[in-house]
């Protein structure tokens, strides 16, 4: 008879892909229909299911479908989430580290707070939120218009913290997500944490809307998928083109900068890339700048993930040795945090 954990590893061992030994090339020619992706035993399963169970112990009876598509979103009126396919297998996470420079919602920690975010637009849906008037008086109006663009000042504390890019302050259904899911977190303390700021009547709203609907029956129930991986005939390159395309305007405010703490690889071939090393000092990078700056950790990441990106970008290494440059790479993202805080005001694509 098999043992439990042998059981445990075949429900979560990986579908034998046909495509996992492809060269890029090869792999960014298929269609995605084509790599038969399935969501269940994949490692963002694990995560879907720690969703539904947070949600229960909360009490609220929504449990959102998930699927996978090209990227992350909650479709308007739908209580589900669409997963981007790069999460359901590590070839494809390392393709898409290689592309974009980075995997959104790479680690448990990182894709836990997406699907959190993403479990309140789902939340809105079920329960049409947005129609209530206590809801448009504490977030405003979700008829606004998205904007390609939005102006946020990083200083303010009418709004919580939590994904990145200050996106709560991007549109009010962003806002509510947003909120949402700080007041989700296990062992969240939003009301230490956001003590004295304008945002906390925020969460206090959401945890007394909680406890309402959780004695009552979602309006919402459809099992509706929008551009599933399977029905999508675009190829993976195209999908990376039109990706590039589109945010290929990255913040190079701070190239003057980062090119003194960094030199071009022609320079000095041989030089340690600094896109990695900054990924292999980050727990140290972060601890350094919390106590140092005494930060919301919201601020460093912003930085530290501006740095690896043009750093990338330019193709840049370490001048000196990995332990000349530590002092300088610290310096270098406390000026960054530090002009953002002054400069008060950023534009970012959504």
């Amino acid at each position: 008879m098999a043992s439990s954990s042998n059981r445990h590893r075949k429900k979560n061992r990986l579908p034998d892909y046909h495509w996992v030994d492809y060269d890029d090339e090869q792999l960014l020619g298929m269609k995605f229909k084509n790599l038969k992706l399935q969501l269940r035993n994949s490692p963002v399963w694990p995560a879907v299911e720690r969703l539904h169970a947070e949600l229960e112990r909360r009490g609220i009876p929504v449990r959102p479908h998930c699927w996978l598509s090209t990227e992350w979103f909650c479709p308007d009126g739908i209580p589900g989430i669409a997963i981007p396919f790069y999460l359901a297998h590590p070839r494809l996470a390392q393709l898409e580290r290689k592309m974009m420079g980075d995997v959104e919602g790479g680690s448990m920690k990182w894709r836990m707070r997406i699907l959190r975010h993403e479990a309140g637009h789902a939340i809105d849906n079920a329960y049409a939120l947005r129609r209530r008037s206590d809801w448009r008086k504490i977030f405003g109006r979700a008829s606004e218009p998205y904007r390609n663009m939005y102006t946020p000042r990083p200083g303010s504390h009418r709004y919580v913290l939590h994904i990145g890019h200050w996106y709560a302050q991007s549109h009010p259904t962003e806002d509510f997500a947003e909120t949402f899911a700080v007041w989700m977190q296990p062992k969240a303390r939003w009301r230490r944490d956001y003590e004295d700021w304008p945002a906390l009547r925020k969460l206090e709203y959401v945890d007394e809307l909680m406890a309402e609907i959780s004695e009552t029956e979602p309006m919402r129930r459809s099992r509706s998928v929008i551009e599933p991986l399977s029905e999508l005939d675009m190829t993976l390159g195209q999908h990376y083109r039109k990706r590039m395309n589109m945010y290929g305007a990255v913040e190079k405010r701070y190239d003057k900068w980062i090119t003194r703490v960094f030199t071009a690889r022609d320079k000095r071939p041989r030089g340690v890339p600094a896109s990695r090393y900054v990924r292999e000092i980050d727990p140290q990078l972060r601890r350094l700048l919390e106590r140092r700056a005494r930060l919301h950790p919201y601020f460093i990441d912003h930085a530290i993930r501006t740095v690896r990106q043009r750093a990338r970008d330019l193709d840049l290494v370490l001048r000196q040795s990995t332990r000349e440059a530590k002092r300088k790479v610290v310096r270098l993202h406390e000026r960054i945090v530090l002009d953002i805080l002054q400069r008060n005001r950023e534009n970012y694509t959504l």
